[in-house]
């Protein structure tokens, strides 16, 4: 009878579980992996031989006897170096070099060829799925220990060495299960504070309602107005991540190999910032393997997209999706992967190519058809997902160089986490936790108006020709901004104060 050792397969950010069939069997000596194994699968043959050659094990290649592994379900493509691990065991299982039981564990990990095993990609993904699909236990290599010992209910074996597991599976030498690390003290001091930047109170109250809520931003203004300054202490002000968002953002840096034994869970909110001349798919996601791109591993925290009409007329369409649904979905020929993109998008233009267009200092040298040119890079579908619209003017010079110290981000961040705690209690049971995610049906009941405010609301509607998608932005944004302030109900100062971060058409002169 053929041994049976399982593991996993994963394609984006879902898992399914991959049974590794080993039979020994007579006849001329071949060693075969089945099961739409790709190259590094493959090539697995050698990495086990020489690892359990090295361990003390006779190795498949000294076998006069045909080998075949086989990985189940045969139409799901396997990838990478996880399968070394239980194509190992499997072999020592079905040769008689091992007996132990191993129905009730999930087993991943790379061989190297001395018979040490080496980290891989996604082990809390790994540990996840033997919890939903009730294995008692994982086996995974010692740098991924803390990383899959998150999930709780699983025991986590995590050896050193080939060796070293096989002493624990036959009882010679018993491996303790991983206990959790424990939680890292404070969080890191933000790289740019609030209190550092002079003027742009404007921008800053922007910034704090986009934080507060969720919402998307985009800054324009000239070149060193600090438009990219406000960007990052935007980061500063965020709340702190709550476990469920720290354990979304972990699984995401799983995936993408960023995590460490020092830092195996997230505990601050990511701040991408991708080069505008970025490609689809590292913005995206896709390439080799459907890797995560930019906006997914921004999930929860801040996508900056500086000189954002400079981004490629294609990436930029594609960014409708993440911005509408707070998902992004990865199709290729190598198949389809949905990935999380729920971060808010902070973008920052110039209003023109020179970057002087409006400003009252200095004339700009542009003709209007390559304004127009240039403003029509940024479409109108784009620019209407975007909450806050804000004009980041020069600041003269008593104000860059005063003195005084502004509110510090560390303040902001207070009254934005007060604010994020409303939206938790509020939708506590909608699966969501900001304003900018609420549906239609629930801004019907959370950001409902009297006469008076939709009169206001009416006529802005009218006059600045806003779109249905605007107005229903307009509404989240006076949710947002109640919150701040503390009121229940949403009254016509908050849509007024709304109303200064709608979208308009910038008249050329």
């Amino acid at each position: 009878m053929p041994s049976l050792v399982y593991s996993a397969a994963r394609q984006g950010m879902t898992t399914q579980t991959v049974s590794v069939e080993a039979d020994v069997s007579v006849g001329l000596h071949s060693f075969r992996i089945v099961g739409l194994p790709d190259k590094a699968v493959d090539e697995a043959k050698e990495r086990v031989s020489s690892a359990l050659k090295n361990s003390a094990c006779k190795p498949p290649r000294t076998f006069s006897k045909r080998v075949i592994i086989n990985l189940a379900p045969a139409d799901v493509r396997k990838e990478g170096g996880w399968y070394d691990l239980p194509m190992a065991l499997g072999f020592l299982a079905d040769s008689d070099q091992l007996r132990a039981d191993l129905s009730s564990t999930l087993c991943a990990g790379e061989l190297a060829l001395n018979g040490e095993l080496r980290p891989i990609t996604g082990a809390l993904l790994l540990a996840l799925h033997a919890r939903e699909a009730g294995f008692s236990s994982v086996i995974i290599p010692y740098a991924n220990r803390y990383e899959a010992a998150l999930v709780r209910g699983v025991a986590v074996f995590a050896p050193r060495t080939m060796r070293e597991l096989l002493d624990h599976l036959e009882g010679r030498h018993k491996l303790i299960p991983t206990r959790p690390k424990p939680a890292q003290g404070a969080t890191a001091k933000p790289k740019v504070d609030f209190a550092d930047i002079q003027g742009q109170e404007h921008a800053k109250y922007a910034l704090e309602i986009a934080a507060a809520g969720g919402h998307n931003v985009l800054m324009q203004g000239p070149p060193g107005s600090g438009k990219t300054l406000l960007a990052r202490a935007a980061a500063g002000i965020l709340p702190p991540l709550s476990y469920t968002e720290a354990l979304e953002a972990t699984k995401i840096a799983s995936v993408c190999g960023d995590l460490t034994a020092r830092s195996p869970l997230v505990s601050t909110r990511p701040f991408r910032s991708p080069h505008h001349a970025s490609s689809e798919a590292a913005l995206l996601g896709g390439g080799n393997g459907l890797k995560p791109g930019e906006v997914t591993r921004a999930h929860r925290g801040v996508l900056f997209l500086d000189e954002f009409p400079e981004f490629h007329r294609d990436v930029l369409e594609s960014l409708r999706q993440p911005l509408e649904e707070g998902t992004i979905t990865v199709a290729r020929a190598a198949g389809s992967v949905q990935y999380p993109a729920q971060s808010i998008l902070i973008a920052a233009a110039n209003p023109c190519p020179c970057g002087y267009f409006g400003d009252e200092t200095r004339e700009c040298s542009c003709s209007p058809t390559s304004i127009v040119k240039y403003q029509r890079k940024l479409s109108g579908p784009i620019a209407d997902r975007i909450d806050l619209h804000v004009t980041v003017p020069r600041q003269p010079y008593a104000k860059i160089s005063g003195t005084t110290r502004g509110e510090s981000s560390s303040r902001v961040q207070a009254r934005v986490t007060v604010a994020r705690k409303r939206q938790e209690e509020r939708f506590a049971r909608s699966g969501i936790v900001a304003n900018s995610e609420m549906s239609l049906p629930q801004i019907k009941r959370y950001c409902a108006i009297d006469e008076k405010t939709s009169a206001l609301l009416g006529m802005a509607v009218e006059k600045y020709r806003l779109s249905a998608r605007a107005y229903h932005s307009s509404l989240k944004v006076a949710r947002t901004i109640a919150d701040l302030a503390g009121d229940e109900v949403i009254t016509w100062k908050h849509i007024a104060s709304a109303l200064q971060f709608a979208r308009r058409e910038r008249e050329l002169s």
